[in-house]
């Protein structure tokens, strides 16, 4: 089971190089919960207007998995994102056209070949001082 899983958490981030929230049914169950390092998202509907945040402001944003780690009904995948700042926002602000790379972990867990809960770590503060939105130090 543990390969099964790692497979559809890899799998998982495609969403992110297709741009398409709506495949998000292909992955996760409807009532998915994303903890996200500032806020919980719960549900199918809920994660589509997140992920298209961020496709509107990161119209380029690609992922890469650097490595998928399995035991049970988890999986870790640890990636990379990258896009560029192209699209205004109300969470982002107008395009800074800024380069963002961020690195991040995320805590799968799935139950009858659906993801249906993760836990999110990256640096928030990393994404908005690579897009001059506060001060670095």
């Amino acid at each position: 089971m543990s390969e099964e899983n790692k497979a559809l958490a890899q799998r998982s981030w495609e969403i992110v190089n297709q741009r398409d929230p709506d495949t998000i049914q292909e992955f996760y169950a409807d009532d998915l919960v994303w903890h996200e390092p500032d806020q919980d998202i719960h549900g199918s509907e809920e994660a589509k207007r997140f992920l298209a945040l961020y496709f509107r402001a990161f119209p380029n944003l690609t992922h890469t998995v650097e490595d998928v780690i399995a035991e049970g009904d988890k999986v870790v995948t640890r990636y990379t994102i990258r896009g560029t700042h192209q699209g205004e926002t109300e969470e982002f602000g107008p395009p800074t056209g800024k380069h963002l790379e961020l690195e991040g972990i995320t805590i799968h867990r799935i139950e009858d070949g659906k993801i249906v809960e993760e836990w999110e770590r990256y640096d928030n503060l990393s994404v908005l001082q690579q897009l001059g939105l506060v001060a670095q130090r």
